[in-house]
């Protein structure tokens, strides 16, 4: 018969928070997170403790790492052998400890993420510093608690007898807490320990006078030194750790750039992997072969370039696409009293002061003791010896062992240990020789114990020994600073002759948004004509530029938006192909349309403006550079008001007139510098005051008294006149008429609305698009010069109910 089972009720958010809230305090404090005091998690103290344990010791023979796996496994860490294993190779592997603490023999890995080989295969054996931490572990230094199984005991912590914590780093994950600690140098550290012993109000710039930054085992150079300061000061910090790397000359003029030190934690084949992707898929040009060639000598990669390449210029480029430079962030967090802390290096290296204090002290005590209980027995030695004749009368006279041992008590004095060491005593030691050396130990016993009361009873003696202890660690295994240390994050700019190869090219924009750039011996095999280039039926060009590919082209559109797009990054086709689609370039909605496309060689150039004019007469001049973003997406070039939107853009020097001409033959000329320069997203200030059924129609940027304004109306008609006749007026008025529209029964009509105005100082040919889908090519020339107000002669034929819709320029490339 069973026994009845009892339930008792409970909600599963209170179950689960207790169960999560277990696990997470055991892998905080039990697995991920080290100790400050000797710097290790659990895994590496078991390890090293076991290899002790077990006489594992540099002075020994390699012996096989299954077996300490096992000892570990068996008798510390209830875990799967595999983390064990990984625990032992980090802290056999050269380039990620600064000072290795397990000597291994045998494939441990590479910097090439090669795994160590199988347990099975690798032997190892305790280093010579790692006998450092474990140093005075047999004299009660440290706690010791019950293993796992309670069948024998475990160290709490490692007396460590250097700081361990900063010296080798640590990095680990655990339940909402994370830590990352970098390595140091050895004779640093200790250095800063004998300076915070010597004054405890040291500050931390005089720590850090002693202590540069992190000192990695690969090496490198570490920029940012406020980033150091900030974490050590705090705990949290970033710095930048950039590759050693130099360019050397070859023969014939070529050059190569050498790599020999790499950042801490960067795997060396997926470095290499990534510069010599870069070089296939030729992302930067110049990279002629990436190689490999590290080995006994040490780390060496080489980039050779081919002839003439920027080497500067792609090395900066690796640096920035690569992980030849990469960030590190400190977060230096420690179990301290059981509880996970953030720490400041000054923390950090008291909280380890304080550990040797007590770790000394402990040893101390032990020492003590031991010599206190060797000069009682000595005393009892060495009193028996003088009276010898009496010591032997007694036990001669006594029964057995025991009576003696009684006998020698009541009769002389002595204590129950000294009887037991004078009827233990050899006759050898009956000697004179032998009594001499029983006085002179004793008398050296009594000098330790002095020397071991001194050292509990003043402080200063115990942190002397602490200091000299720890020098002398620091002469035996210190070594020189193996990485750099530069004070300002050095910016890169990565120069963009170096992605792209600089080439002359024509770029075009037709009426329906289709975009090309076409290399310049395209454009010549087919012809040299503009006429020639392919577009699709019922569709022209519109703008047609000659560019550089290291230049970029900053389009604003109708909407008051504009983009910045690279020249190399406009898809390539041949003169005679449609090209594709600017849609599929950049981001432009459906709705909007491209007033303007500027070419621009430096957004950074002084005294440039990019000046808009609006169609509802508003006008804006912003400084170039406000125009410059990294952004695919459009920017807010200028703040239009409900209806309005921009008619015109121009890059201008702020220095020349507009010349602004509406739909109803008004017009108004001002000085471009009467609009005061304003923010990239300000609305405008008011060029020409319109009438409620008029808008701006063009817009156009003049200086002097040469040349003519051409005026262009619907219906075909067209007029030149001299710009002389327009005087500079001030910006808002209602300007002046430049167009006489005609109207009557008997008049034949010139149009109602002005389609496009033009400042020519030389001929120039045009192309007037009509609403049918014809096209008219004509010269500036023939429209004759007339008078401002006069209704201009029709230059354009138009078929019955026809309407010109565009008039557009044809500029020739140079």
């Amino acid at each position: 018969m069973s026994v009845p089972e009892q339930y008792s009720p409970a909600f599963l958010e209170e179950v689960v928070g207790d169960r999560f809230g277990r696990y997470s305090k055991y892998i905080i404090q039990d697995r991920a997170i080290p100790d400050v005091r000797d710097g290790l998690k659990p895994v590496q103290r078991r390890i090293l403790y076991a290899m002790y344990e077990a006489g594992n010791t540099p002075d020994k023979p390699y012996r096989k790492s299954a077996k300490t796996v096992g000892d570990v496994m068996g008798n510390y860490h209830p875990h799967g052998d595999a983390s064990i294993y990984e625990g032992m190779v980090r802290m056999a592997q050269p380039w990620k400890m600064a000072h290795m603490l397990v000597d291994g023999h045998g494939n441990w890995g590479s910097m090439d993420d090669d795994p160590a080989a199988a347990m099975r295969y690798t032997e190892a054996r305790l280093s010579s510093i790692a006998m450092e931490l474990l140093r005075d572990i047999e004299k009660r230094t440290v706690q010791f608690k019950d293993n796992f199984d309670n069948t024998t005991k475990e160290p709490v912590v490692l007396p460590s007898r250097y700081p361990n914590l900063l010296v080798n780093g640590v990095s680990g994950i655990s339940s909402g807490f994370a830590t990352e600690i970098p390595t140091h140098n050895l004779r640093e550290v200790i250095d800063a320990c004998v300076a915070l012993i010597d004054n405890a109000d040291i500050s931390l710039e005089e720590l850090m006078q002693v202590i540069k930054g992190p000192d990695f085992p690969t090496g490198g150079i570490i920029m940012g030194s406020e980033g150091i300061k900030e974490a050590y000061r705090t705990g949290k910090g970033r710095i930048y750790i950039r590759a050693k790397t130099a360019i050397e000359e070859m023969k014939g003029g070529r050059q190569q750039i050498v790599i020999t030190e790499i950042p801490y934690q960067v795997v060396k084949s997926k470095l290499v992997t990534s510069i010599e992707t870069i070089r296939i898929e030729k992302k930067v040009e110049g990279i002629a072969e990436v190689r490999d060639e590290s080995g006994r000598n040490g780390l060496r990669i080489v980039i050779e370039l081919k002839k003439e390449a920027d080497a500067q210029g792609i090395l900066t480029y690796l640096l920035k696409k690569t992980d030849l430079q990469v960030a590190y962030s400190f977060n230096m967090v420690a179990i301290v009293n059981k509880t996970p802390r953030q720490l400041g290096l000054k923390e950090m290296l008291s909280a380890y002061v304080d550990h040797q204090k007590e770790v000394v002290t402990r040893r101390s005590q032990f020492e003590l003791e031991k010599a206190e209980d060797r000069a009682h027995i000595l005393e009892g030695l060495v009193k028996a010896l003088s009276i010898l004749d009496q010591v032997i009368e007694t036990i001669r006279a006594s029964k057995n062992r025991q009576d003696a041992q009684q006998n020698l008590i009541d009769k002389f004095g002595f204590t129950e240990r000294q009887a037991d060491a004078i009827l233990t005593l050899q006759l050898y030691r009956l000697t004179n020789l032998e009594i001499t050396t029983l006085e002179k130990e004793l008398k050296e016993i009594r000098k330790t114990i002095d020397y071991l009361r001194g050292i509990l009873s003043s402080e200063r003696k115990l942190m002397g020994v602490i200091k000299t202890e720890m020098t002398e660690i620091a002469g035996r295994f210190g070594i020189d600073r193996r990485s750099d240390i530069q004070e300002e994050v050095e910016e890169l700019k990565v120069n963009l002759e170096v992605m792209v190869t600089p080439e002359d090219v024509l770029v075009t924009l037709s009426n329906d948004g289709y975009l090309k750039r076409t290399s310049m011996m395209s454009y010549t095999r087919s012809g040299g004509e503009i006429e020639s280039s392919g577009v699709k039926e019922g569709d022209y060009i519109r703008h047609i530029l000659e560019v550089n590919t290291i230049d970029n082209l900053l389009i604003c559109t109708q909407k008051g938006l504009s983009f910045v797009l690279p020249v190399h990054q406009v898809p390539e086709y041949k003169w005679k192909e449609n090209g594709t689609a600017i849609v599929n370039v950049i981001p432009i909605a459906k709705e909007d349309r491209i007033v303007s496309v500027i070419p621009v060689k430096s957004f950074d150039e002084p005294g440039k403006s990019l000046v808009f004019v609006t169609k509802r007469g508003q006008v804006k001049r912003t400084e170039l550079k406000e125009y410059y973003t990294n952004r695919t997406g459009g920017i807010v070039a200028i703040k239009l008001a409900e209806q309005d939107e921009v008619v015109e853009v121009a890059l201008s020097d702020n220095t020349k007139e507009i010349l602004i001409v509406t739909r109803l033959g008004m017009s108004i000329r001002f000085k471009e510098m009467e609009v005061n320069p304003m923010g990239r997203a300000a609305a405008g200030v008011r060029g020409i005051s319109l009438r409620d059924e008029d808008e701006v129609v063009a817009a156009a940027w003049v200086e002097g008294e040469e040349g003519e304004i051409l005026v262009i109306s619907d219906l075909g008609y067209a007029k030149s006149s001299l710009l002389l006749d327009y005087p500079v007026q001030g910006r808002g008025g209602k300007g002046i008429i430049t167009f006489e529209f005609k109207e009557g029964k008997r008049v034949k009509p010139n149009g109602t609305a002005l389609q496009d105005a033009l400042f020519v100082k030389h001929a120039f040919q045009l192309t007037a698009i009509m609403k049918s889908g014809a096209q008219h090519t004509f010269s500036t020339e023939e429209a004759s010069i007339e008078d401002r107000k006069s209704p201009g002669k029709s230059v354009i034929p138009l078929a019955k109910g026809d309407l010109v819709t565009a008039v557009v320029k044809r500029p020739t490339p140079v």
